[in-house]
C-alpha cells in the first residue's frame, strides 16, 4: 500500500529543504547572516544563473545567422513603432527589409529628433515609440549637451537578460570562487529625478538603488543608506558597512572611476570609519535625518577586534589594501575600458593588486551594445548583442561624408573601425551614437569589437584628428619619464576655447594633469608629451614641425581638482554619479578655466 500522500509530500519537502540547506552549507558566505538572507540570495543566484545559461544558448544559436537575426530585430522595431508619427513619416509597414528601411531612412544625429522628444515630454503620445517611456534619460555629455533620450520597459528588459544574465554566467565559469552566497559592495547612489511637463521622470536610466530595491539584500550597504542625499555621506556609509564585512566577495560599480574615488575617500578617511566600526557608531561628521541615523546605528555594534585588524592594515600602507581588508575577495565588477582605462590600471595597481577585473558590458544610454564573454582576458572585447540593436557601421575614413554608405554585421572586416549607427528599442533609428570602434574578429558570423574612442573627443586644431586612445598612450609614456610621477586624472583644451586667457597665437593643447609623487615638472619634462605624442602620431609630427601647431602647455593641478571639476559637470549636465564619465577633451570655457584655476604649476 502507497504511504499516504500528507506524508509523501512531508519526506519530499524535507529532503528538498536539505538539498537545499546542502546547496547553502556549502558556499562561502558573511558570517552573522539570517537563514531568511542566505535563502533568498541562494534562490536570485540560482535562477539568474538559470536565465543567463538560456540566455548564453539562445546568443550563440543567434551568432550563427547575424544577418536574419538582426534584420528580424529590425523589423520587429518597425512594426511595433509603425502607427507612431513618425513611423507614419516614414511608411515603417511597408518596408520589408533591411535593404529598404536602409533606402528609406537617413542616417541621424540628435538633432533630428530633439523636437520630437520635447513633444514626448509635453505628454503628446505615440510620436516615436507606441508606448510611454519608463523614464527620459540623460546622457553623461562626453561629446557634447547632455542629451534626453528616450528609455523603455524593452530597454531594461534586454539589457537584464541580454546583458546581465549572460556576464554572470561568463563571470560564474571564469571565475569558480564567486560562485558563493558573499555580499558585494556596490559603488551607486540615489540619483536625483526632475519631471517632465507631463510628469514623465528625467534622470539617469542607469542601475539605481530603486531599481534593485528587491536585491538590495545581496549588498552590504543596508537599505537606509540609500535615502541620504549626500553622494559624499553615502558613500562613507558604503565604507563602513563594506569595512564591517571580512568577507565581501566582489566590489561593483558602473564604472572603475568609481570604484577608485571611493578608496581615495577610504585613504583620506580610514581613522574615522575605523573608529565607528570599533564603537559601533555613525560619525556625527555625516549629515542624516534623526529616523535614518537610527535605522542605521541599529545595524552597528561594536566590534574591537575587526576594528583592530582594520587599523593594522591601514598602518602598513594602501598597496594591496582590497585584499588584506578583504580575504576572500573575487573580482572587482566594474567597465575600465574607454574614459575610465586610467582608473582601472591605477587600482589594478596600487589598491587592488592581486585582484581580478571584469568590465562587463559594451552599454550606453541608449541601451546595451555588446557583452564580454572572456572576463580573464586583459583586452577588453565585446561581442555585439545581435538582438539588442540592429547595427551599421560606417567606415572610419567616411566620417565626414555627407552621404556616407554604410557596412551591416555580416560585412564588416576584422582590422577596420567603423563608427556605430544602431536602430534601439526606444526610438532611434540609423542614429550616429558618436563611438568608434574596431572590429577585433568574430564569434561565429558576430563581430567582436574593442572600443577605441567618441568623435567628439578628439583634439582637431588642425584637422589631425587626435584620438583619446592616441593621446592616452602618448601621456602615459611621457609619465613614465617623469621620475616618481603617478597620473591620477587628465583632461585637454583646444586652445581655441580659452582664447586670449592663455596667451599665444598658435593653436595648441591645453593639457590639465593631477599627478601623485610630484608638485612640479621641469619645462623639458613637459615638453616630453609633447614628443611622445609626435612619436605616436605622424601627422601631429607634421604639423608641429611645420609650425601650425604649437607646442602643448602642460598644467599640474591640485590635487582632487578633478573630483571637484566632476561635480560641477555632473550639476551642469543633469548626470549622476552612477553615470559619470569624465571628459577628456573639455568643449565649455568655464571647465577649462576652472582647471586653470587649480593649476600650481
Amino acid at each position: 500500500m502507497p504511504p499516504p500522500l500528507p506524508t509523501a509530500a512531508g519526506v519530499l519537502s524535507l529532503a528538498g529543504m536539505a538539498l537545499l540547506w546542502r546547496g547553502i552549507s556549502s558556499k562561502v558566505k558573511g558570517d552573522k547572516r539570517t537563514l531568511g538572507s542566505l535563502l533568498s540570495q541562494y534562490v536570485a543566484v540560482k535562477a539568474v544563473g538559470w536565465l543567463g545559461r538560456q540566455q548564453r544558448k539562445k546568443l550563440e544559436a543567434d551568432t550563427l545567422k547575424v544577418k536574419q537575426v538582426q534584420e528580424e530585430t529590425l523589423l520587429k522595431r518597425l512594426r511595433k513603432n509603425a502607427d507612431t508619427f513618425y513611423g507614419r513619416k516614414y511608411d515603417f509597414r511597408s518596408i520589408e527589409d533591411a535593404a529598404g528601411f536602409r533606402a528609406r531612412h537617413p542616417i541621424t544625429t540628435y538633432g533630428d529628433y530633439r523636437e520630437f522628444i520635447e513633444r514626448i515630454a509635453a505628454g503628446e503620445e505615440k510620436v516615436i515609440i507606441a508606448e510611454q517611456p519608463l523614464i527620459l534619460a540623460m546622457t553623461s555629455g562626453t561629446s557634447g549637451p547632455s542629451a534626453m533620450l528616450l528609455s523603455t520597459k524593452d530597454t531594461n528588459t534586454d539589457f537584464f537578460l541580454q546583458g546581465v544574465t549572460v556576464c554572470l554566467e561568463a563571470l560564474r565559469k571564469a571565475f569558480p570562487e564567486s560562485d558563493s552566497l558573499q555580499r558585494t559592495t556596490k559603488f551607486f547612489y540615489t540619483p536625483t529625478f526632475r519631471q517632465s511637463e507631463a510628469g514623465i521622470s528625467i534622470g539617469p536610466n542607469s542601475s539605481t538603488p530603486a531599481s534593485s530595491r528587491y536585491i538590495l539584500n545581496l549588498y552590504t550597504t543596508p537599505a537606509p543608506a540609500f535615502e541620504v542625499p549626500s553622494e559624499k555621506d553615502t558613500l562613507y556609509l558604503h565604507l563602513l558597512f563594506a569595512l564591517k564585512d571580512p568577507s565581501v566577495g566582489t566590489l561593483e560599480s558602473n564604472f572603475a572611476s568609481t570604484v577608485f574615488y571611493a578608496f581615495t575617500a577610504l585613504q583620506e578617511r580610514w581613522q574615522e570609519l575605523v573608529e565607528d566600526v570599533e564603537r559601533g557608531s555613525i560619525s556625527r561628521a555625516l549629515t542624516l535625518e534623526p529616523k535614518v541615523r537610527s535605522r542605521l546605528e541599529a545595524l552597528m555594534k561594536p566590534d574591537a577586534e575587526r576594528a583592530a585588524q582594520l587599523r593594522a592594515h591601514f598602518q602598513e600602507g594602501f598597496g594591496g589594501i582590497a585584499k588584506c581588508l578583504w580575504p576572500h575577495l573575487n573580482l572587482v565588477l566594474a567597465v575600465d575600458s574607454g574614459s575610465n582605462q586610467i582608473y582601472g590600471e591605477m587600482l589594478r595597481e596600487h589598491y587592488c593588486r592581486g585582484v581580478p577585473f571584469y568590465s562587463p558590458f559594451y552599454a550606453a544610454t541608449e541601451g546595451l551594445i555588446g557583452v564580454n564573454l572572456w572576463p580573464q582576458e586583459p583586452d577588453r572585447r565585446y561581442l555585439l548583442c545581435p538582438r539588442s540593436m540592429f547595427c551599421e557601421f560606417l567606415p572610419e575614413s567616411s566620417l565626414d561624408e555627407e552621404t556616407p554608405q554604410t557596412l551591416l554585421m555580416e560585412e564588416v572586416k576584422e582590422g577596420e573601425s567603423y563608427e556605430l549607427i544602431i536602430t534601439n528599442t526606444s526610438g532611434l533609428f540609423r542614429y550616429r551614437i558618436g563611438d568608434i570602434v574596431k572590429v577585433t574578429g568574430f564569434h561565429n558570423q558576430c563581430p567582436i569589437v574593442e572600443f577605441q574612442y567618441r568623435r567628439g573627443q578628439m583634439l582637431n586644431v588642425r584637422g589631425e584628428k587626435v584620438s583619446e586612445a592616441l593621446f592616452l598612450r602618448a601621456l602615459k609614456n611621457a609619465v613614465a619619464q617623469w621620475p616618481g610621477a603617478q597620473l591620477v586624472d587628465y583632461s585637454c583644451a583646444e586652445s581655441g576655447i580659452l582664447g586670449d586667457s592663455i596667451g599665444g597665437s598658435d593653436p595648441h593643447y591645453q593639457v590639465f594633469i593631477e599627478l601623485k609623487g610630484v608638485r612640479n615638472l621641469t619645462e623639458e619634462q613637459r615638453y616630453k608629451l609633447d614628443i611622445c605624442l609626435q612619436k605616436d602620431s605622424a601627422v601631429y609630427r607634421s604639423f608641429r614641425i611645420k609650425g601650425s601647431i604649437g607646442p602643448m602647455r602642460v598644467q599640474l593641478v591640485s590635487e582632487g581638482a578633478f573630483k571637484e571639476l566632476q561635480k560641477k559637470m555632473m550639476a551642469y549636465t543633469s548626470t549622476s554619479a552612477n553615470t559619470f564619465k569624465m571628459h577628456r577633451v573639455l568643449r565649455r570655457k568655464e571647465y577649462a578655466e576652472f582647471l586653470l584655476g587649480k593649476t600650481i604649476s
